[in-house]
C-alpha cells in the first residue's frame, strides 16, 4: 500500500499524521501521481452569469473562451459545468488545468482582457484562479481509471493509498501538512481597477472541488442514487451556498457539468471556497448537513458493496497568497469571493 504523498515530496515530519503506520482503510481509493517535474498547477475558473433566458452575448462568450482554450499554450484539460446561485443567476463555468505556468502566463493575459476587460450587457464574468505548488493539494478517487480535474492533467494514478477513510485524511494527504498546520490568516479586501474588481484573499485560503459521476450506473443504482442521496447532498451542497459564510464557506457551487454540446451529463461536483482548511474539516467532520450526506453516502455504499459504480473523487488545495488571483466584471455582490469581502465588510 502507498502512500498518499509521493516519495519525491516526503520530508521528515514535524507533524503527524491522525493514523498510525499501522492502520488498514476499509476500502480502495488513488489519488493522482504528476510527474516529479511538475513543481506548480494551475486551476482557472472562467465563470459568466445571467438572470433568466440566456442573452445572445452569452453563447459568444462561450463560443470565445472555448476557442481560446483550445490554443496552442491552452490547458491540457477543461470542462463546463452550470449551477443556479443564492441570488438566482445562472452561472456557466469553464475549468481549466495545465501543468506549465509558463504556458499558462503566455496564454492568460489577452484571455483575461477578452473575458473581463470589455463590458457585456446582461452577462457577469469572473476569473478566479489558484496556481498552487504541487505540495499544497491534493486528490482522492473511488477508481483509478476515470480522472476527473486537475487528476487528468497528471500522469496518472497511484496504487491503493492508506490514507483515506477517517477524518483527517484530507489533510493528512497534503504534502505540506507534513510540516505545517497551514493556518489561515488575514482577511479579505476589495480592490478596484475600473470595471473590474480584485479579491485580495488570503494566506491558505482553501478550495475544494469534490465530484460524483454516476454515468456508469445501471436502473436501480441509479434510483437509489438519485432519490435517497443526491437530495441530501444537494440540501447540504444550498446550505452551504446560502448560509456558508457563517461557518467559514465564502462561496459554494453544485455545478451540474455540461456535455461538448451544452446538455447537462450525469455528472455533478461541489466547488467552494473556504477561509481555511480547518473550516471545512470542521463542516465535514461535524456540521448536521455533512452528517446527513455523509450517512446517507455510507448507507448507500454499504449496501452496494463492491458492485456500486458511483464514482467519486475530489481534489482539495490550500493556496499561498501569492498562488491566487479573483477578477469579477459586472457580476452581483455575492458572486464568488466578492461574498468574503461583503461578509468581512458586515
Amino acid at each position: 500500500m502507498e502512500s498518499a504523498i509521493p516519495k519525491h515530496l516526503q520530508t521528515a515530519r514535524s507533524r503527524h499524521r491522525r493514523v498510525g503506520d499501522d492502520y488498514s482503510p476499509p476500502y480502495p481509493s488513488f489519488v493522482a501521481r504528476h510527474k516529479p517535474k511538475v513543481a506548480n498547477v494551475v486551476m482557472a475558473y472562467f465563470g459568466l452569469q445571467y438572470r433568466g433566458d440566456p442573452p445572445a452575448a452569452a453563447g459568444a462568450l462561450l463560443a470565445a473562451i472555448a476557442a481560446r482554450l483550445a490554443d496552442a499554450n491552452g490547458p491540457s484539460h477543461w470542462d463546463r459545468a452550470h449551477h443556479v446561485d443564492q441570488a438566482g443567476y445562472s452561472n456557466v463555468v469553464s475549468v481549466a488545468y495545465w501543468d506549465d505556468v509558463a504556458k499558462f502566463d503566455a496564454w492568460f493575459a489577452p484571455a483575461r482582457e477578452a473575458w473581463t476587460g470589455q463590458r457585456s450587457d446582461g452577462v457577469g464574468r469572473y476569473i478566479e484562479v489558484l496556481r498552487p505548488s504541487v505540495a499544497r493539494y491534493e486528490t482522492l478517487f473511488s477508481s483509478p481509471d476515470r480522472a476527473e480535474g486537475v487528476a487528468v492533467i497528471a500522469d496518472g494514478m497511484s496504487g491503493e493509498i492508506q490514507e483515506h477513510a477517517y477524518w483527517g485524511g484530507m489533510r493528512d494527504r497534503i504534502p505540506l501538512s507534513q510540516t505545517s498546520e497551514m493556518v489561515a490568516s488575514g482577511k479579505p479586501s476589495l480592490v478596484r481597477e475600473g470595471q473590474r474588481l480584485h479579491v485580495i484573499a488570503h494566506d491558505n485560503l482553501c478550495l475544494i472541488r469534490s465530484g460524483q459521476d454516476w454515468s456508469d450506473t445501471e436502473a436501480s443504482e441509479r434510483r437509489m442514487y438519485l432519490e435517497d442521496v443526491e437530495p441530501v447532498l444537494r440540501e447540504g451542497m444550498d446550505f452551504l451556498r446560502d448560509q456558508g459564510t457563517s461557518i467559514g464557506c465564502y462561496a459554494n457551487r453544485y455545478m451540474q457539468v455540461l456535455g461538448s454540446d451544452g446538455a447537462p451529463i450525469e455528472k455533478s461536483y461541489g466547488q467552494s471556497w473556504w477561509h481555511g482548511i480547518s473550516a471545512l474539516e470542521r463542516w465535514a467532520e461535524s456540521h448536521p448537513t455533512h452528517v446527513r450526506i455523509f450517512g446517507a453516502a455510507m448507507k448507500y455504499l454499504s449496501t452496494l458493496g463492491p458492485a456500486a459504480k458511483l464514482r467519486l473523487y475530489h481534489e482539495v488545495t490550500v493556496a499561498a497568497a501569492d498562488e491566487q488571483f479573483f477578477e469579477y466584471a459586472d457580476c452581483h455582490p455575492r458572486t464568488g469571493m466578492l461574498a468574503a469581502v461583503e461578509t468581512v465588510a458586515a
